[in-house]
Parts: C-alpha cells; sequence; structure tokens
C-alpha cells in the first residue's frame, strides 16, 4: 500500500491494483482513545480494516482501497472530536486550529510540532467519487453480548440532545420550615428526574439519562434552593427525540409551576441521527446471512467516525461484540471468533461489492 499522513494527522494507505476501478472504497477507525481505556476502541476496526486489503489481495479482487486511522476522534485533548474525520469529510473548521489543550498548545502548534502543514488540512479532504466509507468497530454496550451475537450491521447512528435545566425556588431553614410552605428545588428536580426514566423506559429504543446535578447550598439542614441538572436524550429517530424532548420540557414546567419553582432551560446539543447507506449496509447484511450468522441490525447509541463520513458519501458500520457491555475501561475486550466473523463477514462484503461495480 501506498502510505502517507495527511495533515490532520490522520494515517492513509492506498491499496490500488491494476485492475481496479478508479473509484476507492474507504475503511477504518480511529487509533486515539480516552484516559484509563482498553484497547480496542477504534484501533480493532483499523486492524481489521488491513485484513480486509489483506483479503481483497489474496482474492485479487479489483478494488481500490483505503485504510484510513483517524487522530481525534475522542476529542478528549482539545474538547471537540472528529478532528481527523472532519478534515476527510471536508467538515474542518479552522478556527478548530485556535483550540487549546491543558497545557495551552493549540491544535496549530500541535500539528507544526508533528511536522505537518495546518495550511493543507483542506487537502485532507477524500477523494469526490468514493464509492463509500466502512467502519468496524466493537459495539461497546451489552445487545450483543446479551444475544449471544458476533456482529451486527448498524442502521443508524442515533442523535443526541442535550441540555441544562436550572430549578430555582427558594433556601430556607430545614428545621423551621413547614412541608407545605416550601419551595425546594432539588425536591422539584427529583420529581423531574423519575419523569425522564419513565418516558426512557416506555419508548422503543430511546435513552434518557440526568446524568449531573448541581445543588445550592447544598447543606443538611438547609432546604434546597436552586438545582442545576443535565439533560441527555438519544434515539435513531429525529421526530421521536424532539417530541420527547418537548414532553419532558413540558413536564418540568409544570412541576415547577406547581411548586412554585422558577425553571430556566439551556440547550447544549442538538445533533441529528445519521442513517447509514441503505445500499452498503445491504451488502453488509446479505455477508453476515450468507456466512451463517444469525442477522442483526441495530443503531448505534454512541458517536463514531461514520456519522462525520457520512455526510461525505455512502457510510456503513459493523459491529462486534462487547464481552461484558464494558468499553472506555481497561477490561474491555473481544473475542477471537468474533474477529474471524468479521473476516469472514469482510470477504463475502468485499466479493459482493467487486462484483456490482465490476
Amino acid at each position: 500500500m501506498t502510505v502517507h499522513v495527511d495533515a490532520a494527522g490522520n494515517l492513509r494507505g492506498l491499496w490500488q491494483p491494476a485492475n481496479a476501478s478508479p473509484k476507492r472504497l474507504i475503511l477504518g477507525s480511529h487509533i486515539d482513545t480516552v484516559p484509563n481505556a482498553g484497547a480496542f476502541d477504534g484501533v480493532l476496526g483499523v486492524a481489521l480494516a488491513l485484513e480486509w486489503v489483506s483479503i481483497s489481495q489474496e482474492l485479487d479482487l479489483p478494488l481500490a482501497l483505503e485504510v484510513i486511522a483517524f487522530s481525534e476522534e475522542e476529542g478528549v485533548r482539545y474538547g471537540v472530536p472528529f478532528l481527523g474525520s472532519r478534515a476527510v469529510a471536508g467538515r474542518f473548521d479552522p478556527a478548530f486550529l485556535q483550540l487549546k489543550d491543558v497545557d495551552g498548545v493549540s491544535v496549530e502548534t500541535a500539528i507544526r510540532a508533528f511536522g505537518l502543514d495546518p495550511d493543507s488540512i483542506g487537502e485532507a479532504a477524500a477523494v469526490a467519487d468514493a464509492i463509500g466509507f466502512v467502519e468496524i468497530h466493537i459495539e461497546q454496550g451489552p445487545v450483543l453480548d446479551t444475544e449471544g451475537l458476533s456482529a451486527a450491521a448498524v442502521t443508524a447512528i442515533v442523535g443526541q440532545t442535550r441540555l441544562s435545566l436550572k430549578f430555582s425556588g427558594q433556601a430556607n431553614h430545614a428545621g423551621t420550615t413547614p412541608m407545605h410552605l416550601r419551595h425546594d428545588a432539588l425536591a422539584a428536580a427529583a420529581e423531574w428526574i423519575t419523569a425522564v426514566e419513565a418516558l426512557a423506559q416506555r419508548s422503543d429504543g430511546m435513552v434518557a439519562t440526568v446524568g449531573r446535578i448541581s445543588v445550592e447550598p447544598n447543606a443538611a439542614n438547609v432546604v434546597p434552593g436552586a438545582a442545576q441538572v443535565s439533560l441527555e436524550v438519544r434515539d435513531a429517530d429525529n421526530a421521536t427525540r424532539a417530541a420527547a424532548v418537548d414532553e419532558l420540557l413540558s413536564k418540568a414546567a409544570a412541576i415547577a409551576e406547581r411548586r412554585g419553582i422558577h425553571l430556566e432551560q439551556t440547550e447544549l446539543l442538538d445533533q441529528p441521527a445519521v442513517q447509514m447507506d441503505e445500499r452498503l449496509t445491504a451488502f453488509l447484511t446479505d455477508a453476515i446471512e450468507a456466512t451463517g450468522f444469525p442477522l442483526k441490525t441495530m443503531p448505534s447509541g454512541a458517536g463514531h467516525d461514520a456519522m462525520v463520513m457520512a455526510s461525505k458519501m455512502p457510510t456503513a458500520m459493523l459491529f462486534l461484540r462487547s464481552p461484558g457491555g464494558i468499553s472506555h475501561h481497561p477490561s474491555e475486550t473481544v473475542l477471537e471468533k468474533d474477529v474471524e466473523a468479521s473476516l469472514l463477514v469482510g470477504r463475502e462484503f468485499l466479493q459482493r461489492l467487486a462484483k456490482e461495480i465490476g
């Protein structure tokens, strides 16, 4: 393969056999990770992409294949994820170059220190006529492991809405303020949090989480005067997610009004769901069935480089089981038989794709 590092730090290799179509299929994932993480999130997808190239070489398929090991997918250093895939998708905002890490080192400085030219990031954009992009990734969740399955084709990457809500009541003495005269902000927030859980539990495929609470004055003998909470809602259907958020905000307003509480809300993120390409996904599902594995399709609850690449070209994802559903942790692992399954599926996928474009 012909190998180079682009200006965004992505490591790229191209296999271009003489009998290949000029259009290339792009494979890959990311090679950065989070603190105290495991060894397979992202990196496994890069290693398996290289194996898919090896399979194509062995079969002498007329396919041009590019493998990309994306940089800075997790967003740990600079707080903004997908810097590498944004560059490949032609979506790198020049303002990102001014982002600084905890040591005050900017993206631009880091790129130059690595011997690259940030002024050339535009040249990292993928070729316009690519066949598409395929990412192999561990599920990072318990679904496949619970069902005893090796692999699944991803149908969509869920959309996310994140908000911050502040319930403002009246702090007062906990011993002298009668219960019926209180304006307890934390009690209001707690009532609403149970409503969040109840709505998500009766929804098919939606998850909703309140993961952060800040209470003032946060003293054992004081009625809480203010409670600020987070809300994150994820669903593969944008309309369903939006309707759920609207319903939860209406419930929060009703609870606040009944309890004499002031409510403020701030939207922090509204990321639409990304659908995977039907044609490439059909190749994956056909390949899964052809190799004798049970067919499973599912949405991804986590974000991936694939959601960025999907804005540029047809995109598909193959999930492998995460034993125990554990990821972003040192005990993250993968089963050898599932790795073997991905190679068998890859062999079928590549042969089917080569036959169609040939």
